[in-house]
């Protein structure tokens, strides 16, 4: 089963002190106003680097562990990661949501929030 925004919504309002902020149609969610994933639509700049490869689905963005961890998704990931010229040198991945089953979301979403969230509220929740 393929992921969806109510899955990204659930998985990340799930984790400890995390908030969502709707800004129009998009949403974003947070973890002690830490920017962790996002409703990432494409834009006009994304179009034109991607050309015909552009994904024309939902987009999640995703905080990655830094830029070794984004390079190990992008060559690993198959048909679910992508980056654009916008993010270059940033520790964010670009996700196709159609193309994400959940348990890798629900993965995703969980390591962005502990890369963002406080030290000690990471280690209370994986137990540490």
């Amino acid at each position: 089963m393929m992921a969806s925004w109510d899955d990204v919504r659930r998985l990340a309002l799930a984790l400890p002190e995390t908030a969502e902020k709707v800004d129009g149609d998009f949403s974003q969610w947070k973890v002690k106003d830490k920017l962790f994933v996002w409703m990432r639509p494409l834009r006009k700049s994304d179009y034109d680097a991607l050309g015909d490869e552009a994904p024309t689905g939902p987009i999640l963005g995703a905080r990655t562990d830094g830029l070794a961890a984004k390079e190990a998704l992008l060559t690993d990931g198959g048909a679910v990661y992508f980056t654009t010229p916008h993010f270059n040198g940033y520790p964010a991945i670009l996700v196709q949501l159609d193309n994400i089953d959940l348990s890798e979301l629900e993965e995703l979403v969980t390591e962005a929030w502990a890369v963002r969230a406080p030290k000690r509220v990471a280690d209370a929740y994986f137990g540490r």
